[in-house]
């Protein structure tokens, strides 16, 4: 793959997502689809952002797309054969089948944002609701990855390689399941989901170039250009939140790109930032269930969860904080790459 293409990809993304804001937003305000902000799960300061349009993720979901797709004929071209002969490709269809994975998530993703406007209310779907769609569609997607040839059952994690056989796939689906909704989760400070993604997302290309999955760069790339034109919109103070269509969309490009590596530990570091926020969710609810029961009051590790919210209880600039788990991100990401490397 010419390096130029991806640079070509990532910038197209990027125009699509940065230009495109010029009509979504005030559409989205036309329309009155604004976020509607329920200060019980964030700072009393985030009341301010009542009516901001939502579904903003829409700008980097047609970016990705239109880039990648772009790419492919290029990179198709340069070699010389038929930009759209895609069918005896292989990769080129689980790249296909990662894109499709990724709209159901967005989809799930725009139905909880629709009902949320609809009822002018911080509560969409239920949470059963979401699980089940989100299951069916990780199904949906291992399945299809089998059936394209990824048959590989082996966890790696760098140092130790073991085949787990079946049990495999329904563990997948429940890191599919963590990982989306982890990136849903870091979505609560201006900017924050877009730039770790960023982040995430340009590791995740040198992880694949590395490993000669030509075609995953076009979509990776184009993912990082798509998040840095919408943080065009989304950093602080934000003009359009991403949502749900966005975060979920984003959930299952971090999740399909990380499982369709096979390089677990390498996955695992480049999406702690991830982990850590939703591990932080967890924690804390237990944690204060537990202290209930047995003092009859519940007690909190943290001031507020997910842990950005504790940061920013603590002092910290939204820009601070954006900058501060990117960076961490980054540095994690760098050490997973290593390990790939080496």
């Amino acid at each position: 793959m010419p390096f130029w293409i991806n640079i070509a990809v990532g910038l197209l993304a990027f125009a699509v997502a940065a230009l495109g804001g010029k009509i979504l937003i005030p559409w989205l305000h036309q329309l009155k689809f604004g976020q509607p902000i329920k200060v019980d799960f964030g700072p009393k300061w985030h009341a301010n952002k009542q009516g901001t349009p939502t579904m903003g993720g829409i700008l980097f979901i047609v970016g990705s797309i239109v880039a990648t797709a772009c790419g492919y004929a290029m990179y198709r071209f340069w070699n010389a054969t038929d930009a759209t002969a895609i069918s005896g490709d292989r990769e080129a269809l689980r790249v296909l089948s990662c894109i499709v994975f990724c709209l159901l998530f967005g989809i799930i993703g725009f139905i909880d944002d629709f009902a949320k406007v609809a009822k002018k209310q911080n509560e969409g779907l239920k949470p059963m609701q979401k699980i089940v769609l989100q299951v069916v569609a990780a199904v949906l997607w291992l399945g299809a990855m089998y059936w394209l040839g990824d048959h590989s059952t082996v966890i790696d994690l760098g140092f130790v390689r073991f085949d787990i056989k079946w049990f495999y796939y329904p563990l997948m689906v429940l890191v599919i399941l963590y990982l989306t909704n982890a990136v849903n989760l870091t979505d609560g400070v201006d900017g924050l989901c877009g730039t770790v993604t960023l982040v995430a997302m340009l590791i995740f290309t040198l992880i694949c170039s590395k490993m000669q999955m030509h075609t995953y760069t076009l979509f990776t790339m184009a993912l990082a250009g798509g998040c840095l034109g919408f943080l065009v919109w989304n950093l602080h103070p934000a003009k359009c939140f991403m949502g749900d269509t966005g975060s979920m969309y984003l959930g299952a490009a971090v999740a399909a790109i990380g499982l369709a590596t096979h390089q677990h530990l390498a996955m695992i570091l480049v999406t702690l930032v991830y982990i850590l926020e939703a591990l932080s969710v967890m924690i804390q609810v237990t944690y204060f269930k537990y202290t209930k029961k047995k003092y009859g009051e519940g007690r909190r590790v943290f001031k507020m969860t997910p842990i950005h919210h504790h940061f920013e209880m603590s002092g910290f600039s939204e820009y601070k904080i954006v900058l501060t788990f990117s960076v961490f991100g980054l540095i994690m990401g760098l050490v997973g790459l290593l390990i790939v490397v080496l």
